[in-house]
């Protein structure tokens, strides 16, 4: 019974392709846009946590200021961090990975007749471990160089391209205002931030040599701190605000500080980017609704038009649950089909957009598995009535039908 009900219910699909085709356009249209929604919208969160984690891991930003939000927010400056806050933090906070103080200005370094503008940071080398940078070629900071205050310096690769060439960075001399600092590292390529700037255009110096040679003070503008351990991260945080306001004689309601932690930046993009996808996938997957609509369209269309061939069925022994199943398997086959055609258009277009959207193509096996299910309960759902009502046929009055 099953496999003579299959054979009639595709032959009858055959017979009318075009017809068929265009029955199952909704539910091909609302698999592949529930497939290519889910598929970008997980890739361009995992592109954001990646660039997030690609700014340091486990990292906390300590910036001088207070932000006042709400409606009607204001900011106000509070007096720079010093190196005694610094050696404090390193003393007195446990589970720190590394602590880097930073000083940065706008600079204009020049080789030769080659020049660039471009960020010049002082820092130490605790700024290579937790802003997550590598050195490419040629070596961090000595210690020597650090407490004397040398002349060195480690460029990014966009400066090095653009002040040498194609020529070996390492062991050549930039000139930045009346200074000139030997190249003595360079370091490896981290690309376009999320905000789209160029990670990779900056000069790192020692703190001590910009603060004498550049800034002209021995302010601290930015403290970033490493935690040992991503379950360390919160109370490294509550330890060196507890700390810097007793330093900075503040109560905890007039902080003149801020802490950043990275790591909830992730998980608040994380959420957003969640609820955003599952919102776009659910308006997606009306589209599926629209396409069993059609199917059940389509199929009373199909009962009427097969009223007499029905009659006949039953009239030479045919059991009204065969006919109930033969358009049943109608309406299943059809939203299928759609279903397998909208999951390879989806995947193929959400590859397609990943590709010049620029970013990953993170296919989830659990999202196609249950659009394809969809769509085949659809077909099932819209599909009953009309089966039904073929199967309640009178042999009689359908043989009578014109």
């Amino acid at each position: 019974m099953w496999w003579s009900t299959l054979t009639i219910a595709i032959r009858e699909i055959r017979r009318n392709a075009m017809r068929s085709a265009l029955t199952i356009l909704g539910v091909v249209i609302g698999v592949a846009a529930v497939i290519t929604m889910v598929t970008l919208g997980a890739g361009a969160s995992s592109k954001i946590t990646s660039e997030i984690s690609n700014l340091g891991q486990n990292l906390l930003i300590i910036s001088p200021g207070r932000v006042q939000r709400g409606p009607g927010g204001t900011s106000s400056l509070g007096a720079p961090f010093t190196l005694a806050d610094v050696e404090a933090i390193k003393r007195e906070v446990a589970d720190l990975l590394a602590v880097a103080p930073t000083a940065s200005k706008g600079v204009l370094a020049v080789n030769g007749s080659m020049n660039r503008s471009t960020t010049l940071t002082g820092t130490d080398n605790g700024y290579l471990v937790t802003r997550s940078w590598t050195i490419e070629r040629g070596r961090p900071f000595s210690d020597n160089e650090l407490r004397g205050g040398k002349s060195v310096c480690i460029v990014g690769t966009t400066v090095a391209r653009d002040l040498f060439g194609s020529s070996e960075a390492v062991g050549q001399n930039v000139r930045i205002g009346s200074m000139t600092c030997g190249v003595v590292g360079l370091l490896a390529s981290k690309g376009q931030s999320m905000g789209g700037g160029d990670q990779d255009d900056l000069i790192l110096m020692p703190l001590k040599t910009f603060q004498r040679r550049i800034a002209g003070n021995s302010d601290v503008n930015v403290l970033f701190v490493s935690a040992n351990d991503s379950s360390a991260t919160e109370k490294v945080r509550s330890d060196i605000e507890a700390l810097l306001r007793q330093r900075r004689h503040s109560a905890e309601s007039k902080d003149d500080f801020q802490v950043m932690d990275l790591k909830e930046i992730a998980t608040t993009v994380e959420r957003t980017t969640g609820v955003l996808t599952a919102l776009l996938g659910a308006v997606a997957g009306i589209s599926l609704l629209v396409g069993g609509i059609g199917i059940m369209n389509i199929m009373l269309v199909s009962v009427t038009e097969r009223t007499r061939e029905i009659g006949i069925r039953l009239a030479v022994g045919a059991r009204s649950v065969e006919v109930m199943m033969q358009f049943l398997i109608e309406a299943v086959a059809l939203s299928g089909f759609g279903g397998l055609i909208g999951v390879a258009l989806g995947l193929g277009g959400s590859a397609l957009a990943a590709h010049f959207l620029d970013v990953p193509f993170t296919p989830d096996l659990r999202v196609i598995v249950v659009a394809f299910v969809f769509s085949g309960a659809v077909g099932v759902a819209f599909g009953f009535f009309p089966a039904r009502k073929a199967a309640a046929l009178d042999p009689i009055e359908a043989l009578r039908h014109e």
